[in-house]
């Protein structure tokens, strides 16, 4: 149920907006840089255009100068010039189908490098609640789609104007009579032609909406834990009915958009043949009456059909303009999402030398979702309306340079939303993040980047090379530093035995290694990074004791010399602090040093002799992250 809920609620989870005029003029901006080519583009369009009108008007002549019995050279040179225009249609077409692909691959480079740079600066709520593959199909769909409106619609408009007009123009000449008859059937073309754009637009939204759900699916189910969520659990039958119901829609609507579209074209197929063979009876009665001359009557029927074909592609063209209309209307949904987290145009650098860590009364609530996400994108008929709850109340504390604060406590009482705010993943709602001495919000968002290093729980690679993992921190490192950084790490040796070194690719999320050499090559990074911040968010909480103690000898390197901000579970890591804070609930419980918050009797008492009630979870004799800490 849960799912035939989502297969239908989304796609009545906004009404189709207007094409406005705004929109148009956003359209036009992305076709502006490529204006040049594009006017020579519909120039070269309508010159093939008038050309397609040439070559029935010839054939005409030709029958006129065979029936009349006149010299062989006039058939000659007809037929040459007839010639001569098919040679120049093809050599105009191809030159046209140049510059039809340059506008659009130029336009699909445009869009996908506005959406991937906007979706960049997205902060992260948007990413925790956006369904990736409905945001990629939005950089491949819906971008195609848009771009379709450039190099086939507008060209085919143009041209197929030109074609209607001049072919009406030689029809009339020829014959006002029967050029009116063929005309009186126009009406079954027109109508037909506004139905069926609005439903074949619906239907194509629809099939969209409906990819864009499987390809969240296969992205989410095809990836390491994924896949192994799937297994653990058993329930590939599940999974498997439900890719199958999105993918049995999508047939469904194609289906319908296929007979949909191909009854439209069949009956105006069938209006053409009528409408010829009307050219055929009446011009052939005008020409045994000797009102018509034989060739005229072949000019119009040829003519007829240069009129009709315009005529079919100017009624599809409303279907192919609505299509890119719909494509055009989800990107810019995107583009128009604001991010929250936006630089000040006179942010500054982060002060030179050690740096300060400062919480000042900061109070936060994470964002609702419609300040950061869209209904489209989550895959939803409507937002989640929860959000705007303050939890972090009054926080306020100090690191001096060097010095290692480390916080602790109950799981979800705020550890971790203290240590995001830091490198500005998200904002204060009240109070103030200070680097150096100054906001965070008047820093750019370089120098925090270049100024803080963090090494989370799951210590996240890209499914690349463990040189390109660790470059992603300093691009322009030297072979030396790399080994360096991977020596402090304590896996240099692990490196240098795999066949291809520093080329050896980690696969996704780094599952090829294990999770305590995943979590070094992390503490890697962060070394050649040379931050003169360090944020750890529970680096060894996932890990044996064996990984745990090679860890947090690499962590020993990481925070020597170094401003801290430890989150950690296990509080033999953080005994020699230079200040401990207690988070519950939101709020600092309490503060002091270890001695000082075991003297205390408090929650931190209370914590400390649960876990080392328990053997497996003894402190350590020597702890290398305890040792980096200064005393």
């Amino acid at each position: 149920m849960t799912a035939w809920h989502q297969l239908y609620s989304m796609n009545n989870q906004r009404e189709r907006r207007p094409v406005t005029r705004a929109t148009l003029r956003r359209i036009g901006g992305f076709a502006r840089p490529h204006r040049a080519r594009l006017t020579l583009f519909l120039v070269l369009s309508v010159v093939m255009a008038g050309l397609a009108v040439g070559s029935p008007l010839l054939a005409g002549r030709v029958v006129d100068a065979i029936f009349n019995g006149e010299p062989l050279s006039v058939v000659v040179t007809v037929a040459a010039l007839i010639a001569g225009l098919a040679l120049a249609e093809a050599g105009l077409g191809l030159v046209n189908r140049w510059l039809s692909a340059g506008l659009g691959e130029s336009l699909i480079l445009d869009l996908r490098t506005a959406v991937f740079d906007h979706v960049q600066k997205m902060p992260v709520a948007f990413f925790t609640r956006t369904r990736t593959g409905a945001l990629v199909s939005r950089l491949n769909n819906d971008v195609i789609g848009a771009q379709r409106a450039f190099t086939d619609t507008l060209s085919g408009v143009a041209g197929n104007f030109v074609t209607l007009v001049l072919t009406l123009i030689a029809m009339i000449g020829i014959s006002w009579q029967i050029t009116l008859l063929a005309l009186l059937l126009l009406p079954l073309f027109m109508v037909p032609a506004r139905r069926m754009g609005t439903r074949i637009a619906r239907l194509r939204r629809e099939a969209a909406d409906h990819n864009a759900a499987m390809g969240t699916q296969m992205t989410e189910r095809f990836s390491a834990p994924g896949a192994t969520l799937v297994k653990l659990f058993g329930r590939p039958a599940h999974e498997s009915a439900e890719f199958a119901l999105r993918a049995r829609r999508v047939r469904d609507i194609g289906v319908r958009t296929a007979m949909t579209q191909s009854a439209f074209v069949t009956a105006l197929t069938l209006v053409s043949a009528l409408a010829l063979a009307l050219v055929y009876g009446l011009g052939g009665f005008y020409a045994l009456r000797d009102q018509l001359a034989p060739g005229a009557v072949v000019a119009m029927a040829m003519l007829l059909t240069r009129l009709y074909a315009p005529l079919t592609a100017l009624a599809s063209a409303r279907v192919d303009v609505m299509s890119a209309i719909v494509s055009f209307e989800r990107v810019f949904e995107v583009l128009d999402l604001k991010p929250l987290i936006q630089e000040r145009p006179d942010a500054r650098e982060v002060p030179e030398g050690p740096v300060a860590v400062e919480f000042d009364d900061v109070r936060f609530a994470y964002p609702s979702a419609d300040k950061v996400s869209l209904a489209s994108l989550e895959e939803v008929a409507t937002l989640d309306s929860r959000g705007g709850v303050e939890v972090l109340h009054g926080i306020s504390f100090r690191a001096e340079p060097g010095q290692m604060v480390a916080l602790v406590g109950s799981s979800g009482a705020g550890k971790s939303t203290i240590a995001q705010l830091l490198p500005r993943l998200y904002d204060v709602d009240a109070g103030a993040v200070r680097l150096g001495g100054v906001d965070v919000r008047d820093l750019t968002a370089d120098s925090i980047r270049d100024t803080l290093g963090m090494v989370t729980q799951d210590g996240h690679l890209f499914h690349e090379t463990i040189r390109a993992n660790l470059l992603l921190a300093r691009p322009e490192a030297t072979e030396g530093e790399v080994w360096d950084a991977l020596t402090r790490a304590r896996l240099a040796g692990l490196v240098e035995s795999l066949p291809d070194g520093l080329d050896t690719v980690v696969g996704e999320r780094g599952y090829r290694l294990s999770g305590g050499e995943r979590q070094r090559l992390t503490i890697a990074r962060l070394l050649l990074a040379r931050p003169r911040v360090v944020i750890l968010d529970e680096a060894t909480a996932a890990l044996d004791s064996t990984s745990e103690a090679a860890v947090q000898a690499a962590l020993g390197e990481a925070l020597a010399g170094r401003t801290a901000v430890v989150i950690a579970h296990r509080l033999s890591t953080v005994r020699a602090a230079d200040l401990i804070l207690v988070i519950e609930d939101g709020r600092v419980a309490e503060r002091g040093t270890h001695a000082e918050l075991l003297a205390a009797g408090g929650r931190y008492e209370e914590l400390y002799r649960t876990q080392f009630a328990e053997p497996t979870l003894s402190a350590p004799e020597d702890d290398p992250v305890a040792a980096a800490a200064p005393a």
